[in-house]
């Protein structure tokens, strides 16, 4: 045997012995073990991390629902707000015409009452003037018996026309 063959043949049986103390001393059920355990571990890592990610879709869900819900809310005060400013213009529009009704109808009423008045002050005032106006003239035609008693029923005849 030469040297080469003798050192392959010294490698395997050392080889051979490493493997028999190895199995002996339980390495590969050592490793079987610490990989499974690692395994292990990684698949509760996992299964932690789709549970947060399970969680964490049920919070964005959650929050979309609220600010949906937020959104509706303000859309419903602003149309809330929005009505009862239509509703106070409205008011405050029949209020402003039902005073210029009320005004208007006032200054017909006392234009119509100056009107009544100027009517009765002009009527006053042609009975006084007809009446010295036909006193002066019967005076002056007339004697004093006679002028009294065509004064009154001329007084007496415009009255009655007048009124």
């Amino acid at each position: 045997m030469d040297a080469t063959s003798l050192a392959t043949l010294w490698a395997t049986v050392a080889l051979i012995i490493f493997l028999g103390v190895a199995i002996y001393i339980k390495v590969p059920g050592l490793i079987a073990k610490a990989l499974d355990a690692r395994a292990a571990k990684i698949s509760d890592e996992l299964a932690e991390a789709r549970r947060l990610r399970e969680e964490a879709q049920q919070l964005l869900g959650q929050y979309q629902k609220k600010r949906k819900e937020a959104e509706q809310e303000a859309a419903a005060i602003v149309a809330a707000a929005k009505r009862e400013a239509d509703m106070l213009a409205a008011e405050a529009h029949k209020k402003t015409e039902d005073y210029v009704t009320r005004r208007t109808a006032l200054a017909e009423q006392k234009i119509g009452q100056a009107e009544r008045e100027a009517v009765a002050e002009v009527r006053a005032s042609a009975v006084d003037i007809a009446v010295e106006a036909a006193r002066t003239l019967l005076a002056a035609k007339v004697d004093a018996k006679a002028g009294a008693d065509l004064f009154k029923s001329a007084l007496q005849d415009v009255k009655a026309k007048l009124n």
